[in-house]
């Protein structure tokens, strides 16, 4: 029996041949997975920011401000991975997650301070870089054009799995004797385990291979053929050059302004939900479960329609104007504050259908742009998305705090000020009834207060009540220092945080018009019509080859 591909190349993963169907999906189940893993790894900090802020004395601008600096390093790295249509894929996946899962595992959970904190995460956002743009050159690679969209929805999934992994681990151990660096151990772990399963497992095609179109697997027999009078070094020359076109750079940029709400899902709806709704991180991490879920399910679904359909803009544009009304409707209940969890549930789900709806066939039909142009530079284009949209991330996060200022006194002292609210309220019933008083014993320290005005206290309050005061003293400190501070912030938080989902709202509405530049047909019948017409071109160059290499083989 022989096999259906011969390994070469650096680690032995580069195959010959193209890979039979259950070796083509094992390859791609496992670059699924290593997304999920991946992204579990990056967002688990999020879910615990309130603890990891608190750990470590930060501000609330601070924390932000690691996210900026990682994903601008995110972001460069990203470029350097554009290099992967040279070097290669599968290598940086496989490595780069044993640099993840070592990093993860010891050293982020350990940091011994908020600077050492901040240098670890951007490491491991340096890796994750350089795969976002490995792992999707890998799924275009082992996905013909007609099953593009779905295999891109099932590589989508990596970061929505992954935030619902997050989500789902943190919402039922952490708090319960799990600490937040038990949580990013966890995500750590399972890295290393996924690390082991690609070093063994994980090919990618020879470069002569994934240079070229593959429309479907009928092209198989063409595509080999091809394969040995390709110039690979050749394909790549000015690979750069070559994906400078509005169709590559805007498409990226408008995908990356219409995700600023998925950004802020990530690493703000924790805090968004507990500042203005008062609710837990493990409720908010509840909330975000409908979000998760519900992309996930529809990334697939529209990815599997897309290609039977053979389209992508028109799912693209629905999907475009349907979050466009559910986020509307979420920026309008930012301001209403005896909103209703399962309504939160129920429009951040639409969020999440409709954005998925738009994002797997964007996937696909962004990798199509780039081979329309070169197929041998997809990791090169591919790099210029993930740079913009790392770039995105990084400005949208510096953003989140010049609008969202009242945050920080809710994320400081929110906590202290409500329990100390609770623990002094006998006191401040005491205190609020005679506050002309206190206002005068407040001016003296303990043990100097004037007898006559000591004695008009006993009179006027008992001495219950003055007992009541002193043993209070300590919470009524915390409320004089931050409970003015603290109920502002409450009252204005509401508003700012709706000002960012306009911003938000706005972006989607920026993506619209890119919809039109990029390649592809509208109606599916067209779409059939130049499917026809490539299988007979292919059949034609496939009878041509074997004539020839009947005559060949009789001279």
């Amino acid at each position: 029996m022989t096999t259906s591909f011969t390994l070469r190349g650096p680690g032995g993963r580069r195959l010959d041949r193209y890979p039979e169907r259950g070796a083509r999906y094992w390859y791609l189940g496992i670059v699924v997975l290593v997304t999920i893993v991946l992204y579990y790894q990056l967002y688990v900090q999020y879910a615990v920011s309130t603890a990891i802020i608190a750990e470590y004395h930060m501000t609330f601008l601070y924390f932000v401000y690691i996210s900026v600096a990682a994903n601008a390093v995110g972001a460069f790295a990203s470029l350097v991975a554009g290099f992967a249509d040279r070097w290669g894929r599968a290598n940086i996946v496989v490595y780069g997650l044993l640099v993840v899962g070592l990093l993860t595992t010891f050293a982020l959970p350990q940091a011994p301070g908020k600077t050492s904190y901040l240098l670890l995460y951007c490491a491991v956002a340096l890796v994750e870089g350089m795969i976002l743009v490995a792992t999707p050159a890998l799924i275009r690679d082992f996905s013909p054009q007609l099953g593009r969209a779905s295999a891109m929805g099932y590589w989508t999934m990596g970061p929505i799995i992954g935030s619902l992994v997050v989500t789902a681990v943190t919402s039922r151990t952490y708090g319960d004797g799990t600490s937040w660096q038990d949580e990013i151990r966890f995500a750590g772990v399972s890295g290393l385990v996924l690390f082991v399963i690609a070093l063994f497992g994980l090919r990618e095609l020879a470069p002569a291979l994934r240079d070229q179109i593959m429309v479907s697997l009928r092209d198989r027999a063409l595509i080999e053929a091809r394969a040995r009078g390709i110039d690979t070094a050749a394909a790549l020359h000015g690979q750069w050059r070559q994906m400078m076109r509005l169709d590559v750079i805007g498409s990226a940029v408008a995908i990356s302004l219409y995700l600023l709400l998925y950004y802020a899902a990530v690493g703000n709806f924790v805090l968004y939900f507990s500042t203005a709704f008062g609710y837990s991180a493990q409720r908010a991490n509840a909330l975000l479960n409908w979000y998760w879920g519900a992309n996930a399910i529809s990334l697939v679904i529209a990815g599997l329609l897309s290609d039977r359909l053979r389209v992508r803009k028109p799912f693209m544009l629905a999907g475009a104007l349907g979050s466009i009304g559910f986020t509307l409707a979420f920026t309008l209940h930012a301001t209403q504050p005896h909103t209703g969890y399962y309504t939160f549930a129920f429009i951040v789900a639409g969020i999440g259908v409709t954005s998925g709806v738009a994002y797997s066939p964007w996937m696909a039909s962004f990798t199509e742009t780039v081979e329309r142009h070169n197929p041998a530079a997809t990791a090169t284009g591919l790099a210029i998305w993930g740079w913009i949209v790392r770039i995105t991330v990084a400005l949208s996060a510096a953003c989140v705090p010049l609008v969202v200022n009242t945050v920080t006194p809710l994320i400081e002292h929110g906590a202290e000020v409500k329990t100390a609210s609770a623990q002094a309220a006998p006191a401040l019933a005491v205190t609020e009834a005679h506050p002309k008083l206190f206002a005068e014993l407040d001016r003296y320290g303990p043990g100097k207060v004037p007898p006559e005005l000591l004695a008009r206290a006993r009179k006027e309050v008992g001495a219950a009540g003055l007992r009541t005061v002193q043993k209070a003293a300590p919470q009524l400190k915390i409320l004089r220092e931050h409970g003015a501070e603290v109920q502002q912030a409450g009252a204005d938080t509401p508003g700012a945080w709706q000002t960012w989902w306009w911003v938000c709202l706005g972006g989607q509405v920026l993506f619209l018009p890119f919809v039109f530049v990029m390649t592809g047909r509208w109606r599916p019948r067209d779409a059939k019509r130049d499917l026809e017409e490539h299988e007979e071109s292919v059949a034609r160059q496939v009878a041509g080859i074997r004539h020839d290499a009947e005559e060949g083989s009789t001279v």
